[in-house]
């Protein structure tokens, strides 16, 4: 998984193709002593940023401040950002969505690459991540409001310059960007010789929306419904791979990607893969495997980070690595890796 320098490419077609008003961050060399008038600008600039964000949402300090609701995450907060009482900020949506910061780093590990693309970027957990492993990050989210603390924490984080913030609806944009390369290779404009016909993009991360913290309580009473061929209750009395990734204590239906926002789970990956290979999907611990396994090949094994329990294949057969994310003693997702970013899978990124 080299380095690669050109991708020049992808920033102009983001800018051109979703926002004339957006301006890419580039990083700014070292100031000399001589022109501290400018350093000093770009510090006064850097915390008029940091204040304005700080009132889209508020800064919790203390337990009494946070709405019941939320106060089970408050408690987690250094978890999820260990610089939080820095001022790192969060909207409702980012409380329960945004990825432990351990959890980030190691996801962030296994991405190592030129450019990854942070396909629902939130409020910045998995970008600033992934800015400590990869040359150039696009954080790219719909919500105005959460693009801004995304920003916000990187600029806590020390990483800002290397993340390149887009507003725009991923699936308008994977569309787009597709369409974009299929119009300069039909019009011969890309010299199949160059490095150009790379496609600039080595990996995507996933992290789309599960259907909020009630997902669990929305499954179980879609199961009900038995004219629903993708939902399937299971006895989730344990941690293993095919029960279900319950919390070792109660039942829980197996999550389908049908219920994957905005569009189905499956119908997302094939058209991120139709942009790189190598894709890292994040998904709740409970995904239904075979149904993660099928994205591939319906015949295909799957490799899980923490078990042995899989069937041999072919040596010409792809596989998809399902690594187990935990906090202490409690599963809390699955990442699932496809393509060059599988271990042993090198040879296809």
């Amino acid at each position: 998984m080299g380095k690669r320098k050109n991708y020049s490419c992808l920033s102009h077609f983001v800018k051109q193709a979703f926002s004339e008003d957006h301006k890419k961050e580039t990083p700014r060399e070292p100031k000399s002593r001589a022109s501290g008038s400018i350093a000093g600008g770009a510090i006064l600039d850097t915390q008029k940023k940091l204040s304005d964000a700080f009132a889209l949402v508020p800064h919790y300090k203390s337990a009494s401040e946070v709405p019941t609701h939320l106060q089970k995450y408050f408690s987690q907060r250094h978890r999820y950002f260990s610089l939080y009482d820095q001022g790192c900020l969060l909207d409702e949506e980012g409380w329960y969505s945004v990825t432990p910061e351990r959890i980030a780093s190691q996801i962030a590990e296994r991405c190592r690459c030129d450019v990854i693309l942070d396909a629902f970027c939130g409020v910045g957990g998995n970008a600033i991540a992934f800015a400590n492993t990869c040359h150039r990050v696009i954080a790219m989210d719909n919500s105005p409001t959460r693009l801004a603390l995304a920003r916000h924490n990187a600029t806590i984080y020390g990483v800002a310059d290397r993340i390149e913030f887009v507003l725009a609806d991923y699936i308008t944009f994977a569309r787009s960007y597709l369409s974009h390369q299929d119009a300069a290779a039909a019009s011969h404009s890309i010299n199949a010789s160059t490095d150009a016909k790379r496609r600039p993009i080595d990996v995507v991360f996933l992290s789309p929306p599960w259907g909020g913290p009630e997902y669990i309580s929305r499954q179980l009473h879609d199961a009900d419904d038995t004219n629903n061929p993708d939902l399937s209750v299971v006895d989730a009395a344990s941690n293993s791979l095919g029960s279900g990734y319950g919390n070792g204590t109660e039942s829980h239906p197996e999550f389908s990607l049908a219920y994957i926002q905005p569009i189905h789970g499956a119908e997302l990956f094939q058209l991120t893969r139709r942009i790189t290979n190598n894709v890292a999907y994040f998904l709740p611990r409970n995904t239904n495997l075979e149904e993660i396994s099928a994205l591939i090949n319906p015949s295909m094994t799957t490799s899980s980070s923490n078990t042995s329990a899989s069937a041999p294949v072919e040596d010409s057969a792809e596989m998809v690595e399902v690594e187990e994310e935990w906090m202490g003693t409690k599963l809390k997702a699955l990442t699932c890796y496809f393509g060059g970013l599988v271990a042993s899978q090198e040879h296809l990124f």
